[in-house]
């Protein structure tokens, strides 16, 4: 039988936390200070033949809270591709801040399966990415995978935190994230805390196309301890 005395309770459950390996430090969440732009169509999307894809949430989304200090710590930094000569845009488009979906925002790349890197300079906690393809239409971009690693060539200490490629179609190994149409609210990601220097993300082509865009990546961490 658990102790009648509620300060006794609070010790119990305290040891048996830590004695399951959970850190119960207090620390100060704060909804990450999020810039969305504007949205340029609204209502429910028709005829987006996609398969698995998620029911809209027909409401804002909720804040996405984490450590006090966290921010955008991919504003402005180096972008690599697949694909180094977009069709239209240049890489650096990507972290520039602008996540509007007008002209002269956003970046093409070439068909089939390509991929984005973000090089954070240095390894970080990484509590949230939010991604924004292409907003000015809904559209549902085909095999999402988004990964960490601190391996440039993302070939050893790879995690993945998004795959939404239910049937393995790229070659990255079968995700169950649903596919979802493209907002200006973009797509949150929650990364869980992982750790790394750079934020790969995948796609292959799109319900309208076999093209590639990116708009905007935001990569929310802290540097790592």
């Amino acid at each position: 039988m658990l102790p009648a005395n509620p300060f006794k309770v609070l010790i119990l459950f305290a040891a048996i936390l830590l004695y399951a390996g959970v850190n119960v430090t207090a620390q100060e969440l704060k909804p990450i200070p999020l810039k969305l732009p504007k949205a340029m169509f609204v209502g429910t999307p028709q005829n987006i033949n996609v398969p698995n894809l998620e029911k809209p949430l027909g409401k804002p989304r909720d804040p996405f809270l984490a450590p006090a200090g966290t921010v955008n710590v991919a504003l402005n930094k180096p972008v690599t591709s697949s694909d180094d000569m977009p069709v239209i845009g240049e890489l650096e488009m990507i972290t520039d801040g602008d996540k509007e979906a007008t002209d002269g925002s956003y970046v093409e790349l070439g068909p089939f399966v390509q991929h984005v890197t973000i090089d954070l300079k240095a390894v970080h906690t990484i509590y949230a990415i939010l991604l924004w393809h292409y907003h000015k239409q809904p559209v549902a971009y085909n095999d999402v995978v988004v990964r960490i690693s601190d391996d440039p060539a993302f070939k050893t200490g790879v995690q993945t935190v998004f795959n939404n490629d239910h049937d393995n179609s790229s070659k990255l190994g079968a995700g169950k994230d649903k596919n979802y149409i493209e907002t200006a609210e973009g797509r949150l990601i929650d990364a869980k805390g992982v750790q790394g220097r750079y934020v790969r993300c995948y796609s292959n082509g799109n319900s309208h196309s076999d093209l590639n865009h990116y708009i905007e990546v935001e990569v929310y961490a802290l540097p790592a301890k």
